[in-house]
């Protein structure tokens, strides 16, 4: 079975959030192993910050690693469905990557070269997190043949 790792920074504080992670973690237990590594968000000058959370953020990386980044490859809900049963051939991993409200460090967009994008929108890293579990999840929908997706 797929294992998909999520390495986000900062943690899912309110209720409503932790509410829609759980929901979307449960549906994708049937599809795959899901793992999340909430890395601690670091504090002080932001060339600091970011060398500190790319080093955490880079030491939970396990097979192969997507950067969600504005300036990424954008994904329709099939692509992502493509994508993600092209990658399950090659690997029994994925990492997906959210970085913090700095962004992440040269040297994470520079290890991890596939970036990918929810659309030119800048979102909350709460919500960029459930956006993402909800479109892993609707790929596996798609894939399966379910009628989730229309």
């Amino acid at each position: 079975m797929l294992t998909i790792n999520l390495v986000c920074v900062g943690s899912l504080k309110e209720k409503f959030w932790q509410e829609a992670d759980k929901e979307y973690r449960k549906r994708l237990s049937r599809f795959c192993n899901f793992n999340v590594y909430e890395v601690d968000e670091a504090v002080g000058e932001v060339d600091k910050i970011l060398q500190a959370e790319g080093k955490n953020i880079l030491s939970h990386i396990k097979g192969k690693p997507y950067l969600l980044a504005i300036d990424g490859k954008e994904f329709s809900s099939e692509e992502l469905a493509t994508e993600l049963k092209n990658v399950q051939l090659e690997n029994s991993q994925i990492t997906f990557v959210i970085g913090s409200s700095h962004g992440v460090s040269e040297e994470v967009k520079s290890k991890i070269t596939n970036h990918i994008s929810f659309g030119k929108a800048t979102y909350p890293h709460n919500l960029a997190r459930i956006i993402l579990l909800e479109q892993v999840y609707r790929a596996f929908m798609i894939n399966s043949g379910a009628k989730y997706h229309k």
